[in-house]
């Protein structure tokens, strides 16, 4: 049984391409940014700025230079050492909306990042030295201030906390004693995706906070790797019918149960289905999508005569919102508003449907399953379907974070991602910070134990499925 992939997934990766094209089709005239002479596109070429993400774009015969307007400063800001994939994934297609507009993306369909050209760099980009501790510092709380979507969602004095920390920054203090400043404010706002990424005095550090309790009470505790090894054997060799299985690179569990009456699936991850394709190109995303339609057609297919289905989200760790939004269309006869989203550069809410899949589809009651691990494209999946009448949410609050990072990298190669965006559900209502409630409540991982405690919950479902469809 090969289980190691299901905690190994690079989920910043999959962060990376958390896209949200509308209706998941690109805008029809998008065209590549690199030519395969390996210049640029003669019309994306010169500079261009997003005040909503704080970037500016210098596109030159041979590649883009990405800089870093703050505040305090413009700075010139690679990916560098530190930062994550998502901060690695640079613009590959370009629309123009007129001589002075233009969307750039990284995939056709992506979101559309909106730009202005400008006729020059900005005079002040490259002339301040901002690599010391104090300006570090400064540009960081002026980056958070202007793009973090979420203080108060989130009960955080972000001026006020700063304000309590700034006196005791100075150069010289020091790399440890800055991280450990810097690393308490990020950890203090809750918000998995919101984290400071350093290497300091050689060693690997990273500030994150909002994890949740299971996640910190299995690593503190057996081990995570253990613990969802642990969960998925307990799957397959008794919870169980015989023939359930492991599939889509070890991403999915699925099986029936109550002799087939029930049907059952978990989703681990929303991608990393194949491996090979370089991370965030179009034949990844293709290969993605691909390996999830043949895993969905082939255990949905295997669904047919079952009463009712448990989706299980429960262990659900994010990744492309287009798989989040492809398993609520595997799940209705008719389309519908899954959400939408703003961000805070501000514009209009940008609208997603899901759509009727054109592959097998699952048309009975289905039973949902979360908890707070479920997080990032496992909540926009179940954002989507809890605007769906056929399922019932059962389980624990989600865990709050939905936004797509935005990737900021720092002055000194400290690398920064932040929550900007918003998904909304349809009427309005916005769960960041809080998480989506259940409407059954049942406890999934309870400390004394976490492994079997999924197993209950998972039979006290299915019976409630025979016994309302009894």
């Amino acid at each position: 049984m090969r289980l190691s992939l299901i905690v190994t997934v690079p989920l910043l990766l999959l962060q990376a391409c958390t896209t949200t094209p509308p209706a998941d089709r690109p805008i029809a005239d998008a065209a590549a940014i690199h030519q395969a002479d390996g210049t640029t596109n003669p019309a994306a070429r010169g500079v261009w700025q997003s005040s909503a993400n704080g970037w500016l774009l210098d596109v030159g015969a041979e590649g883009i230079t990405r800089w870093q307007d703050t505040p305090v400063g413009c700075y010139r800001a690679g990916p560098g050492s530190d930062a994550a994939v998502m901060g690695s994934i640079e613009y590959r297609f370009f629309t123009s909306l007129g001589r002075d507009r233009a969307i750039f993306q990284y995939l056709p369909g992506d979101t559309p990042t909106r730009f202005v050209r400008l006729s020059s760099l900005p005079s002040e980009c490259g002339s301040s030295d901002l690599s010391g501790e104090e300006a570090v510092f400064d540009t960081f709380a002026a980056i958070m201030a202007r793009h973090y979507g979420f203080f108060d969602e989130r009960a955080v004095e972000w001026q006020a906390r700063v304000g309590a920390v700034r006196p005791t920054i100075h150069d010289g203090m020091g790399e440890a004693a800055l991280f450990d400043a810097m690393g308490a404010l990020v950890e203090g706002l809750s918000d998995s995706h919101t984290k400071l990424i350093a290497t300091v005095e050689g060693e690997r550090r990273r500030a994150q906070g909002g994890l949740g309790t299971t996640l910190p009470m299995v690593r503190e505790g057996q081990g995570e790797g253990a613990w969802v090894r642990g969960l998925v054997e307990q799957l397959l060799e008794g919870v169980l019918d015989p023939g359930a299985r492991l599939l889509a690179n070890d991403r999915m569990v699925a099986g029936t149960l109550q002799d087939g009456r029930v049907g059952y699936l978990q989703i681990f991850t929303m991608g990393g289905f194949v491996e090979g394709p370089e991370a965030g190109s179009p034949a990844w995303a293709a290969a993605e999508i691909a390996a999830f339609d043949a895993a969905m057609d082939e255990v949905l297919g295997g669904f047919v005569g079952a009463e009712a289905l448990i989706l299980d989200l429960s262990n659900n760790r994010g990744g492309y919102d287009v798989i989040a939004r492809r398993i609520a269309e595997r799940l209705t006869d008719s389309a519908y508003l899954g959400y939408t989203v703003t961000h805070t550069g501000g514009g209009e809410a940008v609208p997603y449907l899901i759509e009727v899949a054109a592959g097998a589809r699952f048309g009975g009651p289905v039973y949902l399953l979360t908890s707070d691990v479920t997080v990032s494209g496992g909540e926009l999946a179940t954002l989507a379907l809890r605007q769906n009448g056929n399922v019932i949410h059962a389980g624990s609050t989600t865990r709050g974070s939905f936004s797509t990072p935005l990737a900021k990298p720092l002055p000194n190669g400290w690398y920064l991602e932040l929550s900007n965006e918003a998904f909304r559900a349809p009427d309005g209502a916005l769960y960041e910070g809080r998480g989506i409630a259940p409407q059954w409540p049942v406890e999934v991982f309870p400390e004394n134990a976490p492994v079997a405690g999924h197993a209950r919950a998972i039979e006290w479902l299915a019976a409630a499925a025979t016994s309302q469809a009894d």
